[in-house]
């Protein structure tokens, strides 16, 4: 991207092509749409903050997927709440319930804490990865390793998260090694 271009152009130049890209995966337009539009509030906050993103249509991307298979994962939630009842308390709002506040932070905390388990080399590749939103080449210049060893660092994280936020603690402590 060309240093001159705003976030608003880049954005705008791209969107047609980050709303099919959403569309794919929600399989809905109307949603898809809700999607890159949340993108938008997301991309031009980061970027309004001053941080640097060293491929913005990466990171669009990134953030459309991310919502997108949020979406997704929420929406069969709701379809399965509402095939249990009937009643209006089963319905889901827009408004999250306390129980779903506190559901959710305690799924950050696990989150946080299967980070803080992480070795300190595979730790740092996660967070530049899917936090920072770098690419696998800048990761494996960082640490000193190859492209494919950094890809592997940033999968052991994301399966080792995925088993803590499952409950399965046995299966990721094997993969890091522990008895």
């Amino acid at each position: 991207m060309a240093p001159h271009e705003t976030a608003l152009s880049v954005y705008i130049k791209h969107r047609a092509d980050l709303l099919n890209y959403a569309s794919r995966i929600v399989r809905d337009r109307a949603s898809a749409e809700d999607v890159v539009q949340e993108v938008w509030l997301k991309f031009s906050a980061r970027w309004e903050q001053g941080e640097e993103i060293h491929q913005p249509l990466s990171y669009l991307y990134m953030i459309v997927r991310n919502l997108a298979l949020n979406w997704v994962k929420r929406t069969a939630l709701q379809d399965k709440v509402i095939d249990r009842g009937s009643s209006a308390e089963s319905v889901p709002h827009d408004v999250p319930s306390p129980e779903r506040i506190l559901y959710f932070r305690d799924e950050m905390r696990v989150m946080a804490d299967a980070i803080a388990e992480l070795p300190e080399r595979t730790r740092i590749a996660f967070q530049m990865y899917k936090l920072e939103g770098r690419p696998l080449h800048e990761i494996a210049a960082r640490l000193d390793i190859s492209v494919p060893r950094a890809h592997q660092l940033v999968k052991e994280a994301g399966l080792h998260a995925a088993r803590r936020l499952l409950g399965d603690e046995r299966a990721s402590d094997k993969a890091f090694g522990k008895p």
